[in-house]
Parts: structure tokens; C-alpha cells; sequence
């Protein structure tokens, strides 16, 4: 088979943990916008940059760490260098943050859901179950993704609502790849 993120996996994979953490992260982050519609677009752009920034960071390290033990281990690097300089450009500009958060959530959701939907399929080729669900999932991520950049002036309530349901369903995803590269980690030990 072709070289895959996966291809060395008869190494260990470390720190499949940290993609379970950024899930539960993503979750508690669209289940705290769902319970504070009204406070939450001017909350979403501090918090969302806050969040971004610290994903960011977390994926470098993952990166970082597993750089011997996965071949195309850059992809999780450039990853987490683009959350890290999101996060970074809305900390810094929080008024245009406000203006422009649904086209910085947009495309922050695009890559997001193109990167689960490959993954997704890298999963299949190296037979773990249920890869079917991350497709799906990914697929769930790159609606909202469209949604949100199709029609960004219909901000209001729903770009909170969209924001939160993005969230969540980029968490699961999260953790359903955590729990993946778990596996990967399980069966190669």
C-alpha cells in the first residue's frame, strides 16, 4: 500500500490520547455555546481563539512526538501550525474577530472536515471499524463548513447555533479517531 499516515503503524502510536482530549475540548465548547445563545457570538470569538490557539498547540505536540513513529507525520504539524496562527489572529484582532468569525469558523471547519474525511479512508484501508462513522462525521463537519461560508451575514443566533453543532460533531470525530489510532496502537504492539 501507498505511503499512508498510517503506513508505519507497527510503531506505536503515542499520545492517541491528545485527539480524545481535543474532541472532549470541541464538545464542552458546542455544548457551552448551545447553553448561552445570546452572550455567546462576542464570548465565541475570545473563546474560539482561545480554543484554536490551544488545539494548535496540542497538535503540534502530537506532531512532534510521533514524528518517528508516523510517515506523513507533517500533515499533523501543518495542522496544528495553522490552528496555532488562527488562534493567534484572532487573539490579537478581537473587534474584526466579531466581524469576520463565521469565515474564520468556516474555513477552520473546512480543513477540519477534509482532514477527518481523509483520515476516514486511511482508516478503512488498514481495515479499523467503524471508519465509516468518521466519514460520516467529516461529511456532517463539511456541510456546516459550507453553511457558514454560503451565507455569512445570517449570523445572529444561528451562526451560534451552527458554531455549536460543528463543534460537537467535529469532537465526536475526535474522539472516534483517538480511539482509532488507539487500536492502531493496540494491534501493532
Amino acid at each position: 500500500m501507498a505511503n499512508t499516515v498510517f503506513s508505519s503503524a507497527q510503531s506505536t502510536v503515542r499520545n492517541w490520547w491528545i485527539s480524545l482530549l481535543i474532541g472532549v475540548l470541541y464538545i464542552i465548547a458546542g455544548v457551552w455555546v448551545f447553553q448561552t445563545p445570546l452572550t455567546s457570538y462576542v464570548s465565541l470569538s475570545i473563546v474560539f481563539s482561545v480554543f484554536i490557539f490551544v488545539s494548535g498547540i496540542s497538535q503540534i505536540l502530537f506532531s512532534i512526538t510521533n514524528k518517528k513513529d508516523i510517515d506523513n507525520w507533517g500533515w499533523y504539524l501543518a495542522s496544528g501550525i495553522l490552528d496555532l496562527i488562527v488562534g493567534l489572529l484572532l487573539i490579537s484582532h478581537p473587534l474584526m474577530t466579531m466581524a469576520i468569525l463565521p469565515y474564520y469558523v468556516g474555513f477552520w471547519l473546512l480543513f477540519q472536515a477534509f482532514m477527518a474525511i481523509g483520515l476516514s479512508f486511511q482508516f478503512k484501508a488498514i481495515e479499523v471499524p467503524n471508519w465509516g462513522w468518521l466519514l460520516c462525521l467529516g461529511f456532517l463537519t463539511l456541510v456546516f463548513a459550507f453553511l457558514l461560508l454560503a451565507n455569512p451575514v445570517f449570523a445572529g443566533l444561528s451562526i451560534v447555533y451552527m458554531t455549536a453543532m460543528a463543534f460537537v460533531s467535529a469532537g465526536i470525530f475526535r474522539i472516534f479517531l483517538a480511539f482509532g489510532l488507539r487500536k492502531i496502537k493496540n494491534d501493532f504492539s
